[in-house]
């Protein structure tokens, strides 16, 4: 079953924990985003996971260099996942899956910013990642013509564990799901929506139907 997924994209804690706190009921994993770990830091995570022991923690790190380093400290402080750049190089990536295997947690890599998804994919899993994450971000989402189903086709098409992250609505979850993705990933779509809690409650029915 493919799980949900919150990205937590704002910058305090307390802000972080007040939105958890509304919709840990309908997710499977906490995502805290890379700008609120750089504003709050690492205590964040360690904040989340006390009050949703329950919960999958992932730090999104994004990390580009020093892969053991900043993996470590991020399981340290309580993190089940964390997420390294699939633009990274090689070593950079086998040493946060080395953490990972240190802690007994799994690390992700972010495909943000590359050109060729599929063949990355491949690559990066063939170095110990539990599975890739095939992410727009918010500038590419703006561009003329983005479309979240270019990422769902390219998931299917690499034959690997993948999550998908670029503007999941409640129109597209289902595509997500039928693609088998590992996790869909909801961000705005769970905490810009007036009432977050129902919001994932929604994207969560969708996933289980």
């Amino acid at each position: 079953m493919t799980k949900l997924q919150v990205a937590i994209d704002l910058l305090t804690t307390a802000d972080a924990l007040a939105l958890t706190n509304k919709v840990a009921e309908y997710v499977d994993v906490i995502e805290l985003g890379t700008p609120l770990i750089k504003c709050a830091g690492m205590s964040v995570i360690s904040a989340i996971k006390a009050a949703h022991p329950d919960k999958e923690v992932l730090a999104d790190l994004k990390t580009a260099d020093a892969g053991f380093l900043e993996a470590d400290l991020a399981f340290a402080a309580g993190a089940d996942l964390v997420t390294v750049l699939g633009t990274a190089g090689d070593p950079t990536i086998e040493g946060a899956v080395e953490a990972g295997r240190k802690h007994g947690k799994q690390v992700v890599a972010d495909l943000i910013g590359v050109d060729h998804r599929i063949e990355r994919a491949r690559e990066v899993t063939k170095l110990g990642v539990a599975f890739v994450e095939l992410h727009a971000g918010l500038d590419e989402q703006a561009q003329p013509g983005y479309s979240i189903h270019t990422l769902i086709e390219d998931g299917k098409t690499a034959g690997v564990p993948f999550a998908i992250a670029g503007g999941i609505t409640a129109d597209t979850i289902a595509a997500v799901r039928a693609a088998g993705a590992h996790v869909a990933v909801a961000g705005g779509a769970i905490y810009g929506a007036a009432d977050p809690a129902a919001a994932a409650r929604a994207l969560k029915d969708a996933l289980v139907k």
